[in-house]
């Protein structure tokens, strides 16, 4: 691949944690690295993820001497009020360090309790619709993300996504001050993972990896962890949602999610995040699933504008081989991401989350999904430029192939 801007004529700043801790029994350094910043720890957590492991957790602060206390309502889809919340809980106790457990959704409230900590302002007023990338003037205070999925890779990111329950909309934080300082990753802690989540965690970090190697704003750094991201998705994710006890996929699972983190801090996400977050708003499912909606269809229309990169892909999921010609193999993406998808039973899930709209209901909040998406600025960061009308298009095949009861991914 030749770079129009090689690293020879650019500055780049490559964003990761200070430290990365990986491997089984990782959870017990979280007192160790707590310690080293503070004496009294927020732990911010899902109330069905604190019971499996909140207690190795606290445990390992009291050892390490600090105390702790615990915010344990958290959403799936964490909203304006999980993040106003807990800042009140760290507020009233004198809290000097976070610590996150769980997911994208307990990091993503961790970062924004450390935001509201460090900056003045609501957590509303630091979004890129308002702010704009690196709209967040202070570093949060320490922050020590405990993964249990595979997963977000917001443990690695500087990005934050928040739902405002009063708009329906999920708006999107951008900056290196909240990149946590400490990611520790445990495998042993993934096995709890329902099957479903292991699929949309794990599509989800298949898209960050896709999407930050087709980004415009791809460079060398980041597509080699993008590159290795998929390779260990690829051949790991089925594994895992097949076997949940496996934990050797479990952990490769672990670290080609974080790669992928990497990838796309670095770089980019394009078309897909800026179409799955009204999706996902708008249908109530997890970000995850309205990544594995939409990312074959995105890959089907960007793929000419990115042969090279989606014919990598395509090898890569082994929907083509080197007898393929580029632009041949380019073409193929699409089915190798939906074959995996499928595979992995991902629509089947819809109905976990209520009745999916009549497609009249749908066609009524197009118009605003695709503004929604044109305002978020990802799909500016496409290989292939979208219009309104071309988002709109997408937004409705993805309705009559993957959502209406009756459609082909359904049926």
């Amino acid at each position: 691949m030749t770079y129009e801007t090689p690293l020879s004529r650019e500055t780049r700043t490559v964003v990761s944690p200070s430290s990365i801790v990986v491997g089984a029994g990782a959870v017990e350094q979280v007192g160790e690295y707590a310690a080293r910043h503070g004496t009294t720890a927020l732990l911010v957590a899902t109330e069905q993820i604190f019971e499996f492991h909140g207690d190795k957790v606290i445990d390992a602060l009291d050892t390490a001497g600090v105390e702790s206390v615990s915010y344990t309502d958290v959403r799936p889809d964490p909203t304006v009020e999980n993040i106003e919340s807990a800042y009140e809980l760290w507020k009233r106790h004198d809290c000097d360090v976070l610590v996150t457990l769980g997911g994208g959704s307990s990091i993503d409230t961790g970062k924004g309790v450390g935001i509201l900590a460090s900056n003045d302002g609501e957590i509303r007023d630091f979004g890129v619709d308002r702010a704009g990338y690196e709209g967040v003037p202070e570093p949060t205070p320490p922050l020590i993300a405990v993964n249990t999925t595979a997963g977000t890779g917001s443990e690695a990111t500087r990005s934050v996504v928040v739902s405002d329950e009063s708009t329906s909309t999920k708006f999107l934080i951008v900056s290196e001050n909240v990149v946590p300082d400490i990611a520790i990753e445990d495998p042993e802690l993934t096995v709890s993972l329902p099957r479903s989540h292991t699929a949309f965690t794990g599509i989800d970090a298949l898209t960050h990896a896709i999407e930050a190697y087709v980004s415009v704003n791809a460079y060398d750094i980041p597509d080699s962890s993008a590159e290795e991201a998929m390779e260990r998705i690829a051949r790991s994710l089925p594994v895992a949602w097949a076997n949940g006890d496996d934990l050797d996929a479990r952990a490769d699972m672990l670290v080609g999610q974080l790669q992928a983190g990497q990838a796309f801090t670095n770089s980019s996400v394009a078309l897909v995040h800026g179409l799955a977050r009204p999706l996902g708003a708008q249908l109530h499912v997890p970000h995850g699933l309205a990544n594995a909606l939409i990312l074959p269809y995105v890959a089907e229309f960007s793929a000419m504008a990115a042969p090279e990169k989606y014919a990598t892909v395509a090898r890569i999921l082994g929907a083509a081989d080197e007898s393929d010609t580029t632009r041949e193999a380019a073409d193929k993406a699409a089915e190798g991401i939906l074959r995996l998808c499928d595979d992995l039973d991902l629509t089947g899930y819809l109905d976990d989350f209520g009745e999916v709209p009549s497609r009249e209901r749908y066609l009524s909040v197009v118009d605003e999904m695709t503004q929604d998406a044109i305002d978020s600025g990802s799909p500016a960061n496409n290989p292939r430029k979208p219009t309104s009308d071309e988002i709109r298009d997408l937004y409705i095949d993805i309705y009559d192939d993957a959502l209406a009861p009756d459609s082909p991914r359904r049926s």
